[in-house]
C-alpha cells in the first residue's frame, strides 16, 4: 500500500488524493447499499476544523467526527492498530472502514520506529492457513471477499477459499480478489467456478499477493486469459495442482510459462479449452524440471503429437485420463505405448477415443508394464481380439472396467479371464450390449482364484449360462453386483452362490426382476456369516426373505428392499432379531407396509442411521413424525 500512497517511510503523508488509482474502483465495495455516503478526498487536503451551523439566534457548533478524516489519514490509522482483532472491530463499522482495512498489506501492519512488527500482531497475522471458505452463489461478492479477507487473518489464516457461481448484480471482481490477495498471504487452495466477471486483473492481484498458493481451480472462467497464467506462473512457483475447464481464452502460452516457472507441478487438468493445442501439452511435458505425476487431458484439439510426448517424457507420470480427443487416432496411441516413458503409470482411463484400437491397447500394454487399472468406456474400435491380447501382455493389471464397449462379447470376457495375469482382483461391465447368453462350454481350466469384485450392470444380453460360467471361473468372490439384469433367474444365481468359498461380503441384485425368495434363502444360509451388504432393490421377494435374513445374517448392515412385496409380518421379524444391527435399511415402495409396524421400526432404529420411507403410501405422515421424534439419531427420508 505504501507504493500506492508513495511514502516516503512510515511518518511520511500522502499529500492528497484517494487510495484508488481511479476513484470509481472504490464504489464497487459500496455497490449493496443505495443509501451509502462514498466519500472521495480532494486531491488538495483541506484543513479539518468543526463546523459551525446557526441555529436560532445561537451559534452551535458541531462534534468532530473521524468520518471527515480522508482516506490516506484512516489508512493510516488501521494500520497502526496494535492487533488484528481490533481490525475486524473497525471493519465492522462500515463499508467504507471495510474498504480501508482490507487494503492492508500483511508488510504494511503496526511498524514501530525500528521496523520490528509487535508481539500481538505477529501473533495474529502469522496464520498457517487453516481456516477453509466456501461462499455460493448470492453470497459470493466483493464485500464478502473482503470480511472474509480481514476477518480470518486473526483466526488462523485463510488456507482454502471456494467461490462458486456469483451475485448477479454485484458479482466478485478484482476488487474483491484484491482483498483477498493483500488480507490472506497464507492462501493455499483457490477455485474458481462460473466466474464472468473475474479477469486477468484479479488473478494478477492473487498472483502478487497469494505466492503460497499450491493449487488453483479455474472453471468457466470466460475472462481469465494467458496473462492471468503468466502472473501466476511467476508469483506462485509452489504450484502442484493446476485445473483449467471451460476457459475459452487460455492457450498454449499460458501453460508455457506454467511448465518453465512451477517445478513442483504435480497434476494437471484440462477440458474444454479451445486455444490449448500440442505446444502447450507438450510443454508441460517435456519440461526439464517436469514431475507431473497425474495428466488429464478431456474435449482439446491436440493430436497424436501429444500422445508421443506424453509416452517419451512421462517418466513420472502414474495416472492417465484421455477423454473425447477427435484428432487422436491408432497411430498416436501406438507411439504412446511404443515411447516406453510410462513405466511408472498405473491407472489409465480412456473414454470416447476412436484411436483405442486393438493394435493401440497392445502397444499400451507393451509400454506400460506396471499398469494395475484399466478403464475403457465408448471405445467402439476395440474388439475381442485387444482384449485378449492385453490380458496375455498386462500380467500385473488389478482392476479392469469396461463401459459402453458394444464390441466386446462372452468370448472376450470369458477369454479374458482364462488368461489374465494372478493379480486381477476386479471386473466390471456395464452397458456392453454385445454380451449374449450363449452356452460356451468353457474347457477344464485352472479358475481366477484372484478375482474378489465382480460387477456387471445394465447388459441386457448377460443370462443364466454366462453366470453358470463365471460361477466356475471366479470362485473366490467376495463382492457381486448384477444389475439391471432381466435375464438371470435362480437357475442361472444359484450355482455362483453355491461356488464361492470365500463367503460373499457385499451382494447388490437391483433390478433383477426375476430372482426370487428361494435365492435369498440360500445366500442367508450360505454366506450369512460374512454378509454385511444386500439390495434386493425390485427383486421379487416377501417375507420369507427377511425371515431368513434375520435368522443367518449377523453382520448385515446395509439392506435394501425396496419395492419389494413385504409386509408388516417381514419387518417384524428382522425386529425381533437379536443378532442383527442394521445401520441403513431402505423399503421405499413398500406399499404393504402400514401403521401396524410402527413399534418394530422404533426398535430397528435403535441402531439405524438411514432409513428410506419414501413412498409408502400405507405408513401415514403421523406415523412418520412420530418416527422423526423417537430416531432423532437416524436420518430419515420419507
Amino acid at each position: 500500500m505504501s507504493k500506492i500512497f508513495s511514502f516516503g517511510g512510515t511518518d511520511t503523508f500522502f499529500p492528497g488524493g484517494s487510495i484508488y488509482p481511479n476513484p470509481k474502483e472504490s464504489s464497487l465495495f459500496f455497490s449493496l447499499g443505495h443509501h451509502v455516503d462514498v466519500y472521495f478526498p480532494h486531491q488538495k487536503r483541506s484543513r479539518i476544523s468543526a463546523p459551525i451551523v446557526l441555529s436560532g439566534e445561537r451559534f452551535e457548533r458541531k462534534r468532530p467526527s473521524i468520518e471527515i478524516l480522508p482516506d490516506e489519514c484512516l489508512f493510516e490509522i488501521f494500520r497502526r492498530l496494535p492487533g488484528g482483532q481490533e481490525r475486524s472491530s473497525c471493519a465492522c463499522v462500515s463499508k467504507r472502514w471495510l474498504t480501508l482495512v482490507s487494503n492492508i498489506c500483511k508488510d504494511e501492519i503496526n511498524y514501530n520506529k525500528d521496523g520490528v512488527v509487535s508481539e500481538v500482531e505477529d501473533q495474529d497475522v502469522e496464520g498457517e492457513g487453516y481456516l477453509s471458505r466456501s461462499l455460493e452463489g448470492k453470497k459470493a461478492t466483493d464485500v464478502r471477499l473482503a470480511a472474509l479477507a480481514v476477518g480470518t487473518a486473526s483466526r488462523g489464516g485463510l488456507g482454502k477459499l471456494f467461490i462458486r457461481g456469483s451475485n448477479s448484480t454485484h458479482g466478485v471482481t478484482s476488487v474483491g480478489l484484491r482483498a483477498i490477495s493483500r488480507g490472506c498471504p497464507s492462501l493455499r487452495v483457490l477455485s474458481l467456478w462460473n466466474l464472468s466477471s473475474v479477469g486477468d486483473e484479479g488473478m494478477c492481484e492473487i498472483a502478487n499477493g497469494c505466492h503460497r498458493l499450491e493449487k488453483i481451480d479455474l472453471c468457466h472462467c470466460p475472462a481469465i486469459m494467458d496473462k492471468s497464467l503468466l502472473a501466476l506462473a511467476k508469483g506462485c512457483p509452489s504450484l502442484k495442482d493446476l485445473t483449467i475447464e471451460g476457459c475459452a481464452n487460455i492457450g498454449n502460452e499460458g501453460l508455457q510459462a506454467v511448465a518453465r516457472s512451477c517445478p513442483n507441478l504435480k497434476s494437471i487438468s484440462i477440458k474444454n479449452c479451445p486455444l490449448v493445442g500440442d505446444q502447450g501439452i507438450a510443454s508441460m511435458l517435456s519440461s526439464a524440471s517436469c514431475t507431473l505425476t497425474k495428466v488429464k487431458l478431456q474435449a482439446l484439439n491436440i493430436t497424436d503429437v501429444s500422445l508421443a510426448v506424453i509416452g517419451h517424457y512421462g517418466k513420472a507420470v502414474t495416472d492417465l485420463s484421455l477423454t473425447n480427443l477427435p484428432n487422436v487416432s491408432e497411430k498416436g496411441f501406438w507411439v504412446m505405448g511404443n515411447g516406453h516413458g510410462l513405466q511408472k503409470l498405473k491407472s489409465f482411463t480412456v473414454t470416447s477415443c476412436r484411436g483405442i484400437t486393438d493394435l493401440g491397447l497392445d502397444a499400451v500394454a507393451k509400454g506400460c508394464p506396471n499398469l494395475k487399472q484399466l478403464c475403457l468406456h465408448k471405445c467402439a474400435f476395440l474388439s475381442d481380439n485387444g482384449l485378449l491380447s492385453f490380458a496375455k501382455i498386462a500380467s500385473s493389471l488389478e482392476t479392469l472396467q469396461l463401459e459402453e464397449c458394444h464390441r466386446i462379447t462372452q468370448f472376450g470376457l470369458f477369454g479374458y479371464l482364462l488368461n489374465c495375469g494372478a493379480k486381477l482382483k476386479v471386473l466390471s461391465l456395464v452397458n456392453c450390449l454385445g454380451i449374449k447368453d450363449l452356452n460356451l462350454g468353457l474347457p477344464l481350466v485352472s479358475p481366477c482364484q484372484s478375482l474378489r469384485s465382480l460387477s456387471i450392470r445394465n447388459c441386457p444380453g448377460f443370462g443364466d449360462s454366462s453366470l453358470v460360467a463365471l460361477g466356475k471361473l471366479c470362485p473366490q468372490l467376495q463382492h457381486l453386483e448384477l444389475s439391471g439384469l432381466h435375464g438371470v433367474t435362480d437357475a442361472g444365481f444359484l450355482p455362483l452362490v453355491e461356488s464361492c468359498e470365500s463367503g460373499l461380503v457385499k451382494v447388490n441384485l437391483s433390478g433383477c426382476v426375476n430372482l426370487s425368495d428361494k435365492v435369498v434363502c440360500i445366500l442367508a444360509d450360505l454366506h450369512g456369516g460374512t454378509l454385511e451388504m444386500l439390495n434386493l432393490d425390485g427383486c421379487k421377494i416377501t417375507d420369507a426373505s427377511l425371515v431368513a435374513i434375520a435368522e443367518n445374517c449377523q453382520l448385515l448392515n446395509d439392506l435394501d428392499v425396496s419395492k419389494c412385496a413385504i409386509t408388516d409380518f417381514g419387518i417384524a421379524a428382522l425386529a425381533r432379531s437379536n443378532q442383527i444391527n442394521l445401520q441403513i435399511l431402505s423399503m421405499s415402495g413398500c406399499s404393504k407396509v402400514t401403521n401396524k409396524i410402527l413399534p418394530s421400526l422404533i426398535k430397528l432404529g435403535e441402531t439405524l442411521l438411514g432409513f428410506n420411507l419414501q413412498h409408502c403410501k400405507a405408513i401415514s405422515s403421523i406415523a412418520v413424525d412420530l418416527l422423526v421424534e423417537q430416531l432423532w439419531r437416524c436420518d430419515i427420508l420419507f
